[in-house]
C-alpha cells in the first residue's frame, strides 16, 4: 500500500533501507566465502587411487582413514592415520597413530599382522608435497619424487 500511494519521500526512504540491507548481506556472504577459501582444508574428503586401489578419507582435525586393498586377501582393511597439513608450503605429513596397527592386527583374528599393515603403509607414511587440481589430488614424495594420484569421490 505504501508504494501504491504517490509519496515520493516514503518510497525513497524504503528504497534506501532495501539497498542498505542487501549490500550488508552481499558483504557478509563475500566475507564468509573468503574466510572458507583461506582457512578450509583443501584435502578434506574422500579420494581414490585408480592405480593402487587405495582410498583416503581425510577428515578435519588431522585424522584420516586409509583403505588398503591388498593386506587381507578376502577384504579391504581400514587403518586410522594422522596427518599434519602445511598450507603455506603445500605439504602434508602422514604418520601412524601409536598402537593402532597393533590393535587392528589383534582384531583381525590372525588374517594379517602388524608388520603386514606397516609394510602396506610404507609408501604412505612420509611427507608429501600436494597439489589439488580439478578434483584430482597429487601427492609427490619430497625425497624421491614418486607421485600418487587420487580422484575425488
Amino acid at each position: 500500500m505504501l508504494i501504491a500511494k504517490n509519496d515520493e519521500a516514503e518510497r525513497s526512504k524504503l528504497w534506501r533501507i532495501v539497498i542498505t540491507v542487501s549490500s550488508v548481506v552481499i558483504v557478509l556472504i563475500a566475507v564468509f566465502f573468503l574466510y572458507r577459501m583461506f582457512t578450509s582444508n583443501p584435502l578434506e574428503g574422500a579420494w581414490t587411487s585408480e592405480d593402487s586401489g587405495l582410498t583416503l578419507d581425510i577428515r578435519d582435525g588431522g585424522e584420516m582413514t586409509v583403505t588398503l586393498p591388498e593386506v587381507a586377501e578376502e577384504q579391504n582393511v581400514q587403518v586410522e592415520l594422522q596427518y599434519s597439513l602445511d598450507r603455506k608450503d603445500k605439504t602434508v605429513g602422514i604418520a601412524e597413530i601409536a598402537g593402532v596397527l597393533d590393535e587392528q592386527a589383534d582384531k583381525s583374528g590372525g588374517r594379517y599382522t602388524e608388520e603386514n599393515l606397516r609394510s602396506a603403509l610404507t609408501n604412505l607414511t612420509t611427507t608429501f608435497s600436494y597439489s589439488v587440481d580439478q578434483g584430482q589430488l597429487t601427492l609427490t614424495e619430497r625425497e624421491y619424487g614418486e607421485q600418487m594420484v587420487f580422484d575425488r569421490q
